[in-house]
Order: C-alpha cells, then structure tokens, then sequence
C-alpha cells in the first residue's frame, strides 16, 4: 500500500474528481498489470549494466497514458509532473523518486513496437473477454474508418510518408491510413484489427475480419459483393455465410406513398445492428483523441491501436457493468 503524501490529503479535500481522474482510476482497476509486465518482462534489459532500469510496471504506466492522451514523448513526462491524476495513476512519491525521463520511455516505446506486444496485449484481453462471456460467437459487423497522417513535405525528408496514401471519401481527398476492424454483433466489442494504407478498399480486408464461427457478417454498401471475392468462395466457410449488406440508398427501388417500403426497412434493420461498430471507432478517436497518427509507417500506429482498442474494450465492459450495477436503497 502506497503512503499518503500531503498532495493526496489536499486533492482528497476537493469538492468533485475530473474525468480524467475517474477514467485512469478505472483503467487503474480493471487492467491486469500482473499478466501484462509478464509479458514485457523477457525482452526488458536486467540492468547489469550502465544505470539501473525503472520497473516494468512503471514504464508501462507512462506508455499507456501516453498511448491512451495522444501525447509525445516530451509531452507525456510533462504531464505527469503537471497533472495530480497522472502522478496518482503511475504511483510516483517526488519525495523518492523522479518520472521516467524521455529517453527511457522513447526506448521502452521502440521495445513494445519491435516485438509487437500492442498486438498481444488485445489478444490477451480478448481471452479473458471470451472466457468471462463478454464477447460472443456468431456474428460479425467489419467496418473501417480513416487515421489522417500530415501530408506536408515540411520535414527533413522533404516528402510524405511513403506508407501512407491519399483516397477519396464523398467529394473530400484524405490521406493517411485506413483501420479496420470486426466487431461482435452481441456485445459490440472488438475483435479484429487490421491497418493499411487508406487507398486500399475496406472489401479487400474483410476476409481477415471473419472469425472461424460466424454465421453472418454485416457490413455497409462498401462490402456489396462480397460473397463473389475470391477469397471467400474458395474457402468453404466463408461462403456458407450469410452477408447482410446494406444496399445504397439511391439503388433501392422507389414505392408510392400507401405501400410497405420492405427494402428499405430491412436495410433500416440491418443499420440497427451494424450501428455498433461506431462506439468502437468514438472511443478511438473522440476519448483518446486518435484522429491523426503520431508515427510514420503502418506498423507502429498498428500497434498503437491495438493497444487503444485493447482499452476501448476494457472501458465498452466497465460502462456496461456500471449501467447495470443494482443501486443500493
């Protein structure tokens, strides 16, 4: 147990916590730290030479706020010296020791990037998810959406990043990457992730997002023709699935004003269902603030996401449980 320190006896005294607070105190509970510095722990240095290591557990904090507040590395050892609720959540006494300098964590950053734990870290969770029957079987809804990326060639290499690529939405050009995702049609979270450049089409993923025991896939009018890929007639159950696909308003047929629009109702249905994803996509770029990325090439803002999607499940769960706590009276 930490020692009360004099800041904690002022902030105890304030009249309401910030969100800040209240979503690091969760994210504090709910995370399994133990299972997670396991996982770091085999590519981590011993420290035998040059100047003792900080502790797993505390590089990782420092990651995952920055991970989770879209912060440089300068920038997140900043905070934490300004902000009360992000020294409470890395359990730092200044009184004893000082945070993580930019460095260290730059290293600690390519060390989660090079051996690819953002990926394991989602996947972990996802376990637990599927053990605890929070993630059902079935059904999946595959969507995707675009992570902008700078376009100027303001920087010492003079050009845009070569991963990225500029595609066009409605009447807009955008250039960056594009995630994917496949989420369950039962609880909405997500269990499938993939990144690539956004000129690639979503279509072209969605194979990748379909779990061995889904019976139906729902997806909007980018996936129409789907079933006739490739890639899912030549593997036999893919193309026993049932893909409900909403069809472009403009192709459905027009009915007069006393008949049943059953079309267009049975697309309305569908939207009902494949509504879900977008909590999902909300959490990523509206609370973590992951509209445009931070690193240059796929791989390491693949990371990033799997990582914030990791969280995105973790909090969709928390909400849930609130949602339905019983009050006491």
């Amino acid at each position: 147990m930490s020692q009360t320190t004099f800041s904690d006896i002022e902030y105890g005294n304030r009249k309401r916590t910030t969100k800040r607070e209240e979503f690091l105190d969760i994210m504090d509970e709910i995370i399994p730290w133990g299972e997670w510095v396991e996982f770091v722990r085999p590519y981590y240095p011993e420290g035998k030479r040059g100047r003792p290591t900080k502790g797993i557990e505390t590089m990782l904090r420092m990651y995952l706020l920055q991970t989770w507040f879209n912060l440089s590395d300068e920038g997140v050892e900043d905070a934490i010296y300004d902000s009360y609720a992000f020294r409470k959540f890395m359990k730092i006494d200044f009184m004893t020791e000082q945070a993580p300098d930019v460095t260290t964590l730059l290293k600690f950053r390519h060390l989660i990037e090079k051996n690819h734990l953002g990926e394991a870290f989602f996947k972990a969770i996802n376990r637990v998810m599927e053990a605890t029957g929070h993630i059902m079987h079935g059904g999946t809804i595959v969507d995707a959406t675009i992570i902008n990326a700078p376009s100027s060639t303001k920087n010492a290499e003079k050009k845009r990043d070569p991963e990225m690529h500029q595609t066009k939405k409605g009447n807009e050009w955008k250039f960056g990457m594009k995630c994917n995702i496949g989420v369950d049609t039962g609880s909405g979270l997500v269990h499938s992730i993939t990144a690539t450049s956004a000129n690639v089409h979503d279509i072209t993923e969605a194979h990748k997002l379909i779990r061995k025991d889904d019976k139906v896939v729902y997806g909007d009018s980018r996936f129409l023709g789907i079933e006739k890929r490739e890639e899912i007639r030549n593997y036999e159950h893919l193309a026993n699935i049932e893909y409900r696909i909403n069809h472009r308003s403009k192709s459905l047929p027009k009915v007069s004003d006393n008949a049943i629009d059953r079309e267009r109702y049975i697309d309305y249905r569908k939207s009902a269902v494949r509504c879900k994803v977008e909590h999902a996509f909300k959490i990523i770029k509206d609370t973590f603030g992951f509209r445009k990325v931070r690193y240059r090439g796929i791989a390491k803002n693949f990371n990033k996401l799997n990582v914030l999607f990791a969280r995105a499940n973790l909090l969709m769960v928390k909400r849930v449980q609130k949602d339905f706590c019983p009050t006491k009276g």
